[in-house]
């Protein structure tokens, strides 16, 4: 902090300044992308380029931002790098900061109810509602990601159906059963379309808000087993 700073009666300058370091962090949609990835667990670089569909080296120098803002830490195992959310209060930041774009910023609503506009008539299960049905057993959780995204990590109870898979499940489950399907982060879109197909079939099917990036935001354990 300079003589001029406290001068001029700001002498909270340099507390401001690394506030606001944290805060351009976050200032790129590559970064908060990246963040929403690693809430699932620890990725190597390669894996975060190629589940982001961004280019390597983009993601390596963005995760070096993240890194020295520490919101990320990483660790070295031989010639790769993997990279996690550096603590649990990274994680209710970024939940707390999404929640509050999505209900207070009016932009920011128009944007996700524009995305999801195929989709509105489906109500979905938060990540609580959830957690109170994993002893239900009429109660069906589906994994719609990738099997080894599922290994990675997954619901407890969940099974893994593949959304292009997903029609399977009209010939292995009860008619009867309430499914609850869910992707990888708030904004994707594979598991609102698994819903909307069994639906077509005359099934009980919604999907969790969030996905499993809210599942894990509101504590909810993961499962390898």
């Amino acid at each position: 902090m300079s003589e001029r700073a406290a001068d001029d009666g700001f002498p909270e300058l340099g507390i401001y300044t690394e506030l606001a370091r944290v805060g351009k962090a976050l200032a790129s949609p590559v970064r908060l992308r990246l963040l929403d990835i690693l809430e699932e667990g620890e990725r190597t670089v390669e894996d975060l380029s190629a589940a982001s569909g961004f280019g390597l080296k983009n993601t390596s120098s963005q995760l070096q931002i993240l890194r020295s803002a520490q919101l990320v830490t990483n660790r070295r195992d031989g010639v790769r790098i993997h990279y996690r959310i550096a603590s649990p209060q990274v994680s209710a930041i970024l939940g707390t900061f999404a929640r509050f774009a999505a209900d207070n910023v009016s932009a920011v609503r128009a944007e996700i109810d524009a995305y999801f506009s195929d989709h509105r008539d489906l109500v979905p299960v938060t990540a609580s509602d959830l957690a109170a049905m994993l002893d239900d057993d009429s109660v069906l959780i589906v994994d719609v990601r990738d099997r080894e995204e599922f290994e990675r990590g997954h619901i407890p109870g969940a099974i893994s159906v593949p959304q292009d898979q997903i029609r399977e499940l009209l010939d292995t489950q009860p008619a009867d059963a309430r499914i609850i399907a869910y992707c990888q982060g708030p904004y994707c879109l594979a598991s609102p379309a698994a819903a909307r197909a069994l639906m077509d079939a005359d099934r009980d099917a919604t999907v969790v808000e969030g996905g499993l990036t809210a599942w894990i935001r509101s504590g909810g354990a993961l499962s390898t087993s």
